[in-house]
Parts: C-alpha cells; structure tokens; sequence
C-alpha cells in the first residue's frame, strides 16, 4: 500500500491514497478538516463499524442504522499519543439481538479490525454497545 501527504498552505495537507482518493487533513488552529489524531480516531470506528454490519446482516439482524460514538483520550505531553479510546456502538432497528450485536462488537473488537488491533498494542480500547428499538 502506498499513499502521499502534500502541503498545501498553513497547516493544511492533502492526502492522496493509493486508490487515488483524496482526504484534507489541518493540523492546527484553522480546523479547516479533522486533524490527524482526529481521522485516526474516526478509522478505527469506520474500520470496526464496517465488521459489526457485515456481522449483523449475516447474522440476518433487522437494522437500519448503525453508529460509533467515539471518545479517544491523549497524553497531556508530547508525543500527545492516545492513551485510551472507546468505541460505543448504537444500533438501532427491529428486534435486534442484543446477543448478536455484543458478538459482532467482540469479534471486530477480537479478530477483525486491523486498525483497533494495531493500536490496542498501546492504547486501552473498550467497546460498548446499545440496541435502540425502532
């Protein structure tokens, strides 16, 4: 995999995947787009979020919408590194299984999601979740 981070003025950067994507990142005071530490936290929900729906579809689960909440907590010094993240899942929909969905948080949590397991070496991730009946 590769991919390029080019300077565009002040403390915003463009990112450019492999696959020929684009993403704006700022790093400082004009929050023109989420900072780095910001899109890391959104890719470890996005990289559990896409395991629990597939999960729960093959589980045959009734759910129209699915949520991560994240809360993410940083070192108050330099490298300001995670320290803990949490991962609260909301599912929302028919006669979810609660079983079903605590299975799908565990096994992303457990197995799936490369980028909460690559940072689970440093960071302390919980999980929670809640099924929200429609």
């Amino acid at each position: 995999m590769q991919a390029s981070v080019k300077w565009v003025e002040g403390d915003t950067f463009i990112g450019r995947s492999e696959s020929g994507h684009n993403v704006v990142f700022d790093a400082g005071a004009d929050s023109a787009a989420p900072s780095p530490m910001e899109m890391v936290l959104m890719s470890a929900g996005c990289c559990s979020s896409v395991d629990v729906v597939s999960i729960l579809k093959k589980a045959k689960q009734d759910f129209d919408n699915v949520e991560v909440k994240l809360t993410g907590e940083r070192a108050e010094t330099a490298p300001r590194v995670f320290t803990k993240m949490n991962l609260h899942f909301v599912v929302t929909g028919r006669n979810v299984s609660e079983k079903h969905l605590a299975r799908a948080v565990q096994l992303s949590a457990e197995k799936y999601c490369s980028v909460a397991l690559m940072l689970d070496k440093s960071v302390e991730i919980t999980h929670s979740h809640e099924v929200v009946e429609k």
